[in-house]
Order: C-alpha cells, then sequence, then structure tokens
C-alpha cells in the first residue's frame, strides 16, 4: 500500500467496516464448542476481520478495530458478564493485533506474516492465560456469585468431574484455555492467509478512487476531517447506547 496520511478516509472507513463486521460476527456468531471446551467458552469468528485489518491498516487500527467490535457487540446483546467477558476480548484483542501489526508493518513478505501470526498468537494466548488468572476469574466470582466458587465449578464439571476450587486453574488455564485460544488463533490465521492480499489490493483500489492524485489536498483533508467527526460521534454514540443498555435496559 502507498504511503498517505494515517488518518485519512479510507483507513477511518476500513476501520468501521471491519469493526462493524467483527462487532456482529461477535455478537450474533457464537456457539459453544461442549466436547472439548465449557460452555461459556463460545468460538466465534469475529478475529478474521481483526486479523484481516490489522495486517492491511496497522496496529494502532488493528486496537481500535477491537474497541469498535466490543462497542457493536455491547450494543446489539449487551453483557452477561459484568463486563467481564468484553474485557478480556479487549486485552486478548490487543495481545494479538499489537505485535502483529508491528511486526508485518516492518516485514511485509510471507514469512513475516507467518512470523507475525505466530508471535501474535503466542502474545494473545498469554494475555487470555494471565488475565484469567490475575483479574478476570477473580472479579468474575467476586462481582456475579458474590465470592462462591460453587456456581464456576458447576459450570466445569460436564467435562472436568474432579475439579475443585484447589484445581480449577489447572483445568481452565491449561487444559481449557489454552487450547482454545490456539485454535481461534489459528483457524483467523489461516484465514487471513487466504484472503489478506485480495482485501488489501481491494483497499488499495479504493483509495485511489477516494484520493486521487489530481485531487486538492485542501479538499482531500477538508473530506477526511468531515469523515473523522462522524466516526468520532458514531463510536460515542456506541458507546452512550452500550451504557444505557447495561444500567437502564438489562
Amino acid at each position: 500500500m502507498k504511503r498517505v496520511p494515517f488518518f485519512n478516509t479510507t483507513r477511518i472507513v476500513m476501520i468501521a467496516l471491519f469493526g462493524a463486521l467483527a462487532g456482529v460476527l461477535h455478537a450474533f456468531g457464537k456457539f459453544p464448542i461442549a466436547v472439548a471446551f465449557p460452555s461459556f467458552l463460545e468460538l466465534d469468528f469475529s478475529d478474521i476481520p481483526l486479523f484481516i485489518g490489522t495486517f492491511a491498516l496497522g496496529p494502532v487500527s488493528g486496537c481500535l478495530i477491537v474497541v469498535v467490535k466490543i462497542l457493536v457487540k455491547l450494543v446489539c446483546v449487551g453483557t452477561s458478564t459484568v463486563f467481564v467477558g468484553d474485557l478480556a476480548n479487549l486485552l486478548i484483542g490487543f495481545g494479538f493485533v499489537i505485535p502483529a501489526g508491528i511486526l508485518y508493518k516492518h516485514f511485509r513478505t510471507i514469512k513475516g506474516a507467518l512470523l507475525s501470526l505466530a508471535v501474535g498468537t503466542v502474545s494473545s494466548i498469554t494475555v487470555a492465560i494471565l488475565s484469567n488468572w490475575l483479574l478476570l476469574i477473580p472479579f468474575y466470582i467476586t462481582n456475579m456469585f458474590d465470592g462462591s466458587w460453587e456456581p464456576l465449578l458447576g459450570m466445569m464439571r460436564p467435562l472436568f468431574p474432579s475439579v475443585t476450587k484447589d484445581t480449577f486453574y489447572g483445568f481452565y488455564l491449561w487444559v481449557s484455555v489454552l487450547p482454545f485460544n490456539a485454535m481461534r488463533c489459528l483457524i483467523a490465521s489461516l484465514v487471513t492467509l487466504l484472503v489478506y492480499k485480495h482485501i488489501s489490493r481491494a483497499i488499495d483500489r479504493i483509495n485511489d478512487k477516494l484520493s486521487p492524485e489530481e485531487e486538492g489536498k485542501t479538499k482531500v483533508c477538508a473530506r477526511d476531517i468531515a469523515v473523522a467527526t462522524v466516526c468520532i460521534v458514531l463510536v460515542l454514540l456506541l458507546l452512550l447506547f452500550a451504557l444505557l443498555r447495561y444500567f437502564l435496559w438489562s
């Protein structure tokens, strides 16, 4: 892709599109894999537009896509976990897009893509394990179950009948969180490798149409500012509706 100002019309529109698609997939495309993982670990394909958007637009844009994805999901279906699941998706998403986006920005080859996906996957899994262990599970138990472990253990026992409070993290982190997130990243990585180049070329063509070389800089700048302003307003409205859904309608 040719070098263009960071917040140009094409980039803003692509962030919005990738984020909205990821949010819809995250809200309505979830399904459990009950034979392998606890029922509350649900797989969806929202990482595919996230990974592709990060490769096409860079790590900062990837982080913005993560934020838009979560806001869209919150507006569509709200939260059933006191925002614990949404915080998990935010941290795990950042865990992938930041290292993967930075690496691919500097090594835009097939080897660079493979390295970026591998490093992003390892980083995302590491963030998932650490955040669940140190932050998410303790917060979830305290705020959802008033400190009682039994409801969470009950959700684990169909797969792990011998699980107890003392053995929970061993079963959950290493037999559930680790392979689940590895599978999630592997699926999205394979699809990204297959389709990324085609989408990148399409983005270049869109950019050429939206910002032709002969168009005046003043006109382009004014349009970019207008598009950015509209997108900021939409993001703020998404945030407002997400908060209203939680505090007033849930």
